[in-house]
Order: structure tokens, then C-alpha cells, then sequence
């Protein structure tokens, strides 16, 4: 089992920053990568980056990139999600998932919200215009 605690939410007016952490404890090194998710309300679940536990290359939705960087402390088993020019369209709850499996860089199970394997309990961010 994996558990993943996500914190760092909250509210901010437009063109601000958050940063957004996720802890994992349990059998972490069982762990292949971990992505971030959100949902809006009345919105599907959307993939926003995901990045190899181990490290390497990371990978972002169009929507998210330039503006999102993913990384990690392998040492404090944390990932993060730094959100820079944060819109008002970027309001949701966000979640960090761990997926067990390898796959290929830029697989399309990158984005499948089914394929992964452990999910925490969510942020909210909220963005003011």
C-alpha cells in the first residue's frame, strides 16, 4: 500500500504562484512515477504532469506547460507542483496519484487517470480573476 498526502492549496487572485506537495509513505519504492490530476466542478478528470520517481523527464499537459514544473526530493519521498501565472481557469481540486507500472515516455497511459495505482485525497486551489 502507498499512501499520498497532498497539501499547499488555497486561494490566489490570477497571475500568482502556489506550490503544491505531495507525501508518500508506505512501499514507496514500489513506486514508478507519480502524476497530479484536477477536477473542476462539473468537469472530467484532467491530467496536468507526471514524473518518474526515480527521476527524469517530466511531462505536461499543453494547458499546464511552461507555467507548471513537477519535481521531487527522493529523500523526503515529496513530489511537487510548482504553479506559476496561476488563471482563473486553473481552479480545481487536485490530486497526486502513484502509478506502480513503467511505461514508455509520452505514453498515452500517461494521462488515463484509471492507470494509476494509489490516489491522495485532494487539494483545492482556487484562482480569483
Amino acid at each position: 500500500q502507498v499512501q499520498l498526502v497532498e497539501s499547499g492549496g488555497g486561494l490566489v487572485q490570477a497571475g500568482g504562484s502556489l506550490r503544491l506537495s505531495c507525501v508518500a509513505s508506505g512501499r514507496t519504492f514500489g513506486i514508478a512515477a507519480m502524476g497530479w490530476f484536477r477536477q473542476a466542478p462539473g468537469k472530467e478528470r484532467e491530467f496536468v504532469a507526471r514524473i518518474p520517481w526515480s527521476g527524469g523527464n517530466t511531462y505536461y499537459a499543453i494547458s499546464v506547460k511552461g507555467r507548471f514544473t513537477h519535481s521531487r526530493d527522493s529523500a523526503k519521498n515529496t513530489v511537487y507542483l510548482q504553479m506559476n501565472s496561476l488563471k482563473p481557469e486553473d481552479t480545481a481540486v487536485y490530486y497526486c496519484a502513484a502509478d506502480l507500472k513503467s511505461v514508455p515516455y509520452g505514453s498515452t497511459l500517461y494521462t488515463k487517470g484509471a492507470s494509476y495505482d494509489y490516489w491522495g485525497q485532494g487539494t483545492q486551489v482556487t484562482v480569483s480573476s
